[in-house]
């Protein structure tokens, strides 16, 4: 909310959502009965009081305006950021119906709001290097020369593993179950290399995942394979591949790209979670540049990584790129304007063009899974037990990763579409094509679908 009379949309507010059970109670909030005293300021806060199950309400502020983001505060008791009741509050205001009226913020609002923005001030303020930092890098070097150290000895154990099983054939993985891909794994965490335990734990699951696993389990190997004799020879590898092995691995990396300023259109955001870890995936489109970069972020489960940015809305801020071939992820730097709507979009391109894009992007980077496009012109059509995105021009077709069958993301994009074209942005991999957010044909608002 950075400009006067401008409102998010409620598909924006409940793509702050950290789970599908705040987006649900959160939309429960929307109503005026709960609330009183709500109001909004013309700098970009939101506040009101929600009743609860005790005799006192809850005190729940926004604040829309600041360009690090939006930002949060709820005496209620949850851990979640935005709670049910920030939701709630949102969807209220963005209704424009004049229950949440313009007006000045209570004290307890206003408190809330310059802390927060003192705090912001601050940490922007650079603070002076100690005496003791020169040996800082000396230190690091020794860890970094440690952990490379651990990683080829798991790397080399890994591919005695491999041999061995190729060696007793693939229906040996069948008969030896999960167990033994387990332990690997495990070995792999040891060795501090967190990428080849993921990959190792994939492989466990295949034998159990329906009819053709032996060529999925074979391909597989070749590829953790392919990533183990990379880090065995790294020093031989161009540099931009041997950062994406680094990467693939699971060593940390650091943005090293010169900072981009542009103006970043927020094309879908959703998170992952492996009972350990969350992981927040934010695609964004620079508007001037025509980039399309990757914002990551974490948290410990059962609480949502931060930033939190609407799908739909645009800001300015700058962004340095990770090393890598290929790489597209990104960290977000200093933001100069906070998120409003906008009518651009990206351009869309056909499905054979789409499939080009995947494959070119795997010379770079062959692990991986997925690339980011935006389809233009496409009706999704169900064909035989899936469905899939067809040109409207000529006809092509690319077919849908079989898990989004399953989302009700799916019937957002069937109705939206009513049986013409749309423009999609997802994800293209070898498995399909992930629908991440859809635009009516014209003009129209961003509908997010996952």
């Amino acid at each position: 909310m950075t400009q006067q009379g401008v409102r998010w949309t409620a598909d924006q507010v409940l793509a702050l959502a950290p789970d599908i059970a705040s987006r649900k109670a959160g939309s429960e909030l929307g109503a005026a009965g709960p609330w009183s005293e709500t109001g909004s300021s013309g700098e970009g806060t939101v506040w009101g009081l929600c009743k609860g199950s005790g005799s006192t309400p809850y005190r729940t502020v926004v604040d829309i305006a600041d360009a690090s983001g939006p930002a949060y505060s709820c005496s209620c008791p949850s851990r979640k950021f935005p709670c049910k009741h920030a939701l709630g509050l949102l969807l209220l205001w963005s209704g424009g119906d004049g229950t949440v009226p313009r007006g000045q913020a209570p004290d307890w609002a206003e408190q809330w709001i310059e802390g927060r923005r003192q705090r912001t001030q601050e940490g922007r303020t650079p603070v002076g290097h100690s005496g003791g930092a020169s040996a800082a890098p000396e230190a690091a070097r020794r860890r970094a020369e440690r952990r490379a150290e651990r990683i080829t000895a798991g790397a080399e154990e890994l591919e005695q593993r491999l041999a061995d099983l190729l060696r007793g054939g693939l229906a040996s993985a069948e008969q030896a179950g999960y167990g033994l891909w387990e332990e690997t794994a495990a070995r792999m965490v040891d060795a501090q290399a967190p990428g080849l335990a993921a990959r190792v734990r994939e492989l466990g699951a295949l034998p159990a995942s329906g009819p053709g696993w032996p060529a999925r389990l074979l391909e597989e190997c070749a590829l953790l394979h392919l990533l183990d004799r990379g880090w065995l020879r790294r020093e031989r590898l161009p540099d931009g591949l041997a950062a994406t092995v680094r990467s693939r691995v699971g060593l940390p990396g650091s943005p090293d790209g010169p900072p981009v300023r542009d103006r970043w259109l927020v094309l879908a955001q959703y998170d992952t979670s492996d009972g350990r870890l969350t992981t927040r995936r934010i695609w964004m489109y620079g508007t001037e540049s025509g980039r399309t970069v990757l914002h990551l972020s974490f948290a410990a489960a059962g609480r949502a990584p931060e930033p939190a940015l609407p799908v739909g809305l645009v800001f300015e801020a700058e962004v340095s790129g990770y090393p890598g071939a290929g790489q597209l992820r990104v960290a977000l730097g200093e933001r100069f304007t906070s998120p409003e709507p906008v009518t651009v979009r990206p351009p869309g391109v056909t499905t054979a063009r789409a499939m080009a894009y995947y494959g070119e992007a795997l010379r770079a980077d062959p692990w991986l899974d997925s690339f980011p496009v935006t389809l233009g012109r496409v009706i999704p059509t169900p064909a035989e037990d899936s469905w899939q995105l067809a040109d409207a021009d000529d006809g092509r077709a690319l077919l849908l990763t079989p898990s989004v069958a399953a989302r009700p993301g799916l019937w957002r994009l069937v109705a939206l579409s009513g049986g013409g074209p749309v423009t999609v942005f997802g994800e293209c991999g070898h498995l399909g094509f992930t629908p991440l957010t859809a635009w009516p044909e014209g003009a129209g608002e961003a509908v997010p679908l996952c």
